[in-house]
């Protein structure tokens, strides 16, 4: 996903380290169905009533300490099955419910509400279990369900001695880079991952757990795209096993699969898995001819209008694995359409967040660029519309939800502007480009890490804060240094140079390039050093032959592309660094790549071939 949010999973360990999880590996979620009229709850699954838990908030924690308590932490996901099994099993037992209530002051959160909390413990998986002493130290980490005794040991030996232990390991010292550029050394270990960390039997990367890891395969595409047959045959059998995840009743694919197989999935929906593989799926689609890449990001979209779009047009955001909380959906996602609407329908997440919308935005832009699909463009303009009109702030950033206790936050504003190029490019439509610019701007000047550190923060500073705390995440900066690359071009300008050269300081950063999958710190250096293939077409916006032109250049399976339509009526180009002739008495094409521009083309069968002499040279 090119927004930069991790994939997060819950895991059904009880662990004293952070999961080996997707939660590192991508950088979530939304949902509806016509037949569904459950509501989500503000809490993020159903909660025990023995138990009295409150949101995240200062005020907790001033009652921790008049009360002289300890606090759990209790983070969770509205679409988690080992979440719900938690609050059925874990925090309905009578002596965990009489330990907390005498000892902890209990928080429960939804971390796709609070994207703040959510990134802070993302390597926790979900359920994730946090205690705190009354000052907000840290004193236990746990990782995914904690079986009733479990729990009660782990309770009473934190009343007993609340010192931290194992799991909080003081952050570690790090020199960050001094320029953008990544070293040659680190550079070719991350080559070397790519190859290394792939699973050769089964396909994808993760023995664990399976699943289409966008970055790692828009990485495959591009080197197969410059003639490399490994990284084809890599991205041929991830995308392959990878169709094993796709819903065969409804569509839309589920988060990942277990025992290293790609036949044993989890059964959640959640946004940036539909997003990632739509996407990926669509560009293989173009890139090889396969039919059936195409049929798989097509029954991703249809999942999305069926179960994830509101009337107005937003998208929700995640979709239950369970159908009854905490029992296991096998047998349920087993049947077909017909027999599982007979028994109901999971519960769908209704909040409408900025991020998840911004996702699905470029998802779709990506599907009617390479598959011709109509309804996905509309479906993306009426969703940005929708954010727009309703999540949008003063100064081009945007809200999380309709009201947001913390933040603005990185993710929802980078999610929105990569949209808002995904949509430029789609439709040649200034209006998406002038938001895009906007969001940069916002980036830029809110988001900076404090000094000493580099990249981009996950959220805007509190007056309280410590520098050591703040959070600068990895693989949303890979997305803030792409977006920002993407500004360059399109838009020109020293902010959008300066944002994506901040970004890639952060993950030149030996310990922060080698932490995680390679594939998009690989992406984000590799666009930075080289221009996009650029099309642009010339003529009137309400011509066919333009029109027809502009489809073509929007379907080469590349995503490092620049696509633009000149109408002169219009003004020049917002980057009008190539001239372009405006008197040619007929639409026409011009293909730039490796430092020149091709003759006219007047006709889509020409540009094709002006393509092909330029990848021959």
């Amino acid at each position: 996903m090119r927004s930069g949010s991790m994939k997060h999973s819950p895991v059904s360990v009880t662990s004293s380290v952070p999961a080996s999880s997707p939660t590192k590996w991508c950088c979530a979620l939304a949902l509806f169905a016509a037949a569904c009229t459950s509501h989500a709850p503000e809490q993020p699954a159903k909660v025990s009533a023995r138990i009295a838990w409150e949101p995240w908030s200062d005020a907790a924690f001033a009652r921790a300490r008049a009360e002289h308590k300890l606090v759990l932490l209790d983070l969770q996901a509205v679409w988690c099955h080992w979440c719900h099994v938690m609050d059925e099993q874990t925090y309905a037992d009578p002596t965990v419910a009489q330990l907390l209530a005498q000892s902890f002051v209990t928080i429960q959160v939804d971390q796709d509400a609070r994207p703040d909390i959510s990134i802070r413990y993302e390597d926790w998986g979900w359920p994730a279990t946090i205690l705190f002493d009354s000052e907000g130290r840290e004193i236990v980490k746990r990782a995914g369900f904690i079986p009733p005794d479990q729990m009660q040991s782990l309770l009473r030996a934190t009343i007993a001695d609340p010192t931290p232990g194992p799991s909080v390991v003081p952050p570690r010292a790090i020199e960050y880079s001094r320029s953008s550029a990544l070293a040659e050394d680190v550079e070719k270990e991350l080559n070397a991952e790519v190859v290394s960390r792939y699973d050769d039997e089964h396909g994808g990367y993760g023995r664990a757990q399976k699943f289409v890891d966008a970055a790692s395969v828009e990485w495959l595409l591009s080197r197969a795209r410059a003639g490399d047959a490994a990284s084809e045959h890599m991205a041929r059998q991830t995308l392959d096993a990878g169709l094993a995840l796709i819903d065969p009743a409804w569509g839309g694919v589920y988060q990942y699969s277990t025992g290293g197989v790609w036949t044993e999935p989890h059964f959640e929906k959640i946004m940036s898995f539909q997003a990632d593989d739509m996407r990926v799926y669509a560009l293989a689609s173009a890139q090889f001819g396969e039919p059936k890449y195409a049929r798989a990001a097509q029954s991703i979209s249809k999942y999305l209008r069926d179960f994830l779009t509101r009337p107005d047009g937003a998208f929700f955001t995640s979709q239950d694995a369970d159908l009854v909380d905490g029992e296991h959906s096998g047998e349920y996602f087993a049947l077909d359409d017909k027999a599982r609407r007979a028994r109901g329908i999971p519960r769908i997440d209704r909040h409408v967040y900025a991020r998840e919308n911004g996702w699905a935005i470029a998802a779709s832009c990506a599907l009617s660029n390479y598959t011709g699909d109509k309804d996905a463009l509309g479906s993306a303009r009426r969703a940005a519309e929708w954010v727009l009109a309703n999540r949008a702030m003063e100064g081009g950033g945007f809200r999380h939800d309709d009201h947001d206790v913390a933040g603005p936050y990185l993710g929802d504003t980078l999610a929105m502007g990569e949209a808002f190029v995904a949509l430029y490019a789609s439709t040649g439509e200034r209006a998406w480009l002038l938001h895009a610019v906007d969001a940069g701007h916002f980036i830029a000047q809110t988001f900076h890490a404090p000094t000493g550190r580099a990249g981009f923060r996950s959220t805007v500073a509190s007056a309280q804060e410590d520098a050591r705390d703040v959070v600068v995440q990895r693989d949303q900066n890979v997305a803030c240094a792409r977006f920002a690359n993407e500004l360059v071009q399109y838009a020109g300008g020293d902010e959008p140079a300066a944002m994506r050269d901040e970004a890639l300081r952060f993950l030149a950063t030996r310990e922060i390039a080698l932490d995680g999958m390679p594939g998009g710190v690989l992406l984000a250096v590799d666009e930075s050093r080289r221009d996009p293939l650029h099309v642009t077409v010339v003529g009137p916006k309400n011509d066919v032959v333009s029109q027809a032109l502009f489809d073509a250049a929007r379907a080469i399976p590349e995503e490092w592309k620049r696509i633009e339509w000149f109408d002169s009526s219009e003004g020049t180009l917002p980057n009008d660094d190539v001239q372009f002739p405006d008197s040619l008495g007929r639409a026409a094409a011009f293909l730039c790549a490796n430092g020149r521009c091709s003759s006219p083309a007047f006709s889509p069968a020409e540009l094709a071939e002006r393509l092909k002499r330029s990848r021959a040279r």
